[in-house]
């Protein structure tokens, strides 16, 4: 595994956002599909259908339903033709890595639980670089000695 992604990269792949066309720049110059895991699947899936519910009570927040509903289409149809691929993680190791990312950097960086897992199941998975365009989860993966290339 080369690269690790992390939500902020998928909204801005299947979302039209500030770093869209960086991410699909990232996506289409990669030499083989972008690996994912269940857990990644699971966050970025639920911020969508949260952003739907978010605009419905109020239409200047979230995503419009149809937009959501594209956003899911599109990654969908990236994981049946291989684009995208889910790939296993060791997840007592990450739990493990988790914990000791939220020891060493939770206080003085305010990290969140999921960003840290993200993290952890990055460094586990053996990448080389984490795709973010969270500013404070690019901090704690560069201080993995991450490189984040985006």
């Amino acid at each position: 595994m080369k690269a690790y992604p992390d939500t902020s990269f998928l909204c801005s792949l299947y979302r039209l956002q500030a770093n869209s066309a960086d991410a699909a720049a990232y996506f289409a110059a990669m030499p083989g599909p972008l690996e994912v895991t269940t857990l990644l699947l699971y966050e970025f899936r639920q911020a969508v259908r949260f952003q739907i519910r978010l605009n419905r009570h109020d239409q200047s927040k979230g995503y419009s339903r149809a937009e959501g509903i594209q956003m899911l289409a599109d990654l969908k149809s990236d994981l049946v033709s291989g684009d995208v691929i889910t790939i296993p993680a060791p997840w007592p190791q990450v739990h493990l890595a988790a914990e000791r990312l939220s020891e060493l950097y939770t206080d003085g960086g305010g990290h969140r639980a999921m960003d840290i897992l993200h993290v952890a199941t990055a460094i586990e998975l053996g990448a080389k670089a984490f795709l973010t365009f969270d500013g404070n989860q690019k901090k704690l993966a560069e201080a993995e000695g991450l490189v984040v290339p985006v």
